[in-house]
């Protein structure tokens, strides 16, 4: 009997160091180094601010360190578990991220700057629209991979609502940007699933006429539509609506080509750019970094785009494929939008830049995401 027990455990430890050893580096250590630039900008940005309140101008930087270190140990759990086991249970990650989202709507939410979007854990807060992300990668692509080549119109009626459900809860919060990615994380998935052209024409035709009818009936505050509107007219009103895109050009644009030095940003220490640590964290690198940083940090985020998209291309299934699919489409997206709206070229939605803006939730779901990609690139062969 004994014998028979080892024998059934140890191929089961040389099947799961051989998936180690196909673990893709070069994804895991460019986003690593993203995640310590952005630890680096983070202080940068806040230091001045929080000694100027009488603050421990390290309290940013100590938090982001921590959040990067629990991201760290959150993508070591995603790669353990073969994330083949989430198809098998979608429904009730679905289920989780449905109940996270009507619960912070509730009193037990937390409400900060009009927006009830996170729970408040003394000094923390934790955000499940981050994780509702995850969510909806994770079930979309379980549900299309179970309907390979059959997505008729009442399969595709049935991901629209899996999209909608947390989308409206979202944007009750009210958090218009997420809702954004979610539409990209859907379309992303359903044209690798294999939705026809017609489909995803329509599905995007929808999109426009719904966003259009949000802002002409009034549905949107005033606040949301002077941000998606400012940067088509950013000399109207500089110091209101268009004040952040217009402090955040001068600050990118004064960088030069190796920028002033760390610590060393005039737009930064007198905080010239709201929210720099966070939605504006690039312009931060931008100033301090110039040019060099800045396209090193592009460079970075192009390893990860690259490296993700050649897993789902290896991914030994359907299910895996469309899982990378959907975190390329987040993280293209995101990238796309918080750097566009820093130079003028896309809307203020409030979108992070992923690994480099400040906050717990986003960092520690990001790595969650890197770690599913690596879990797909690990276990193609098994």
């Amino acid at each position: 009997m004994a014998t028979a027990s080892a024998t059934s455990v140890f191929p089961l430890r040389r099947g799961a160091t051989a998936a180690w050893r196909h673990i893709d580096l070069a994804l895991l250590f460019s986003s690593v180094a993203i995640a310590g630039m952005g630890v680096l900008m983070v202080f940068s940005a806040s230091e001045s601010k929080l000694r100027d309140q009488g603050l421990d101008p390290h309290m940013y930087l100590k938090r982001q360190s921590v959040w990067v270190l629990l991201g760290l140990a959150v993508m070591a759990v995603m790669i353990t578990v073969d994330y083949r086991v989430l198809r098998d249970i979608a429904p009730v990650i679905f289920i989780g991220a449905f109940l996270l989202l009507v619960l912070v709507l509730s009193p037990i939410g937390s409400s900060t700057r009009g927006a009830q979007a996170w729970f408040q854990f003394g000094s923390f807060q934790l955000e499940p629209s981050e994780w509702a992300k995850l969510a909806l990668i994770i079930c979309v692509s379980a549900y299309c991979a179970t309907h390979r080549g059959d997505l008729d119109g009442r399969r595709l009626f049935t991901v629209l609502g899996l999209a909608a459900v947390p989308m409206a809860l979202i944007y009750l919060q009210p958090d218009l940007g997420t809702d954004l990615v979610f539409g990209a994380i859907l379309i992303g998935v359903l044209v690798v699933a294999g939705a026809r052209p017609r489909q995803i024409g329509a599905l995007c035709a929808v999109a426009v006429v719904g966003m259009v009818a949000v802002v002409q009936l009034g549905v949107l505050k005033q606040y949301q539509v002077d941000r998606l509107t400012a940067f088509a007219n950013p000399t109207n009103d500089p110091q209101h609506t268009a004040y952040n895109l217009s402090q955040a050009k001068a600050a990118i644009g004064s960088g030069g080509l190796f920028g002033k030095g760390l610590f060393k940003g005039t737009q930064t220490n007198l905080s010239f750019v709201p929210e720099q640590q966070t939605d504006f964290i690039f312009t931060v690198v931008g100033e301090e970094l110039g040019f060099a940083g800045a396209f090193t940090l592009l460079a970075l985020f192009a390893v990860v785009v690259w490296r993700t998209w050649r897993t789902a291309t290896l991914a030994r299934d359907l299910f895996g494929t469309l899982l990378c699919v959907g975190v390329l489409a987040m993280f293209v997206f995101q990238i796309f939008e918080n750097v566009g709206m820093t130079m003028g070229i896309m809307p203020i939605t409030g979108i992070p830049l992923p690994f480099m803006s400040y906050g717990g939730s986003s960092t520690v779901a990001n790595f969650a995401a890197v770690g599913l990609i690596l879990n797909v690139h690990m276990r193609r062969f098994a």
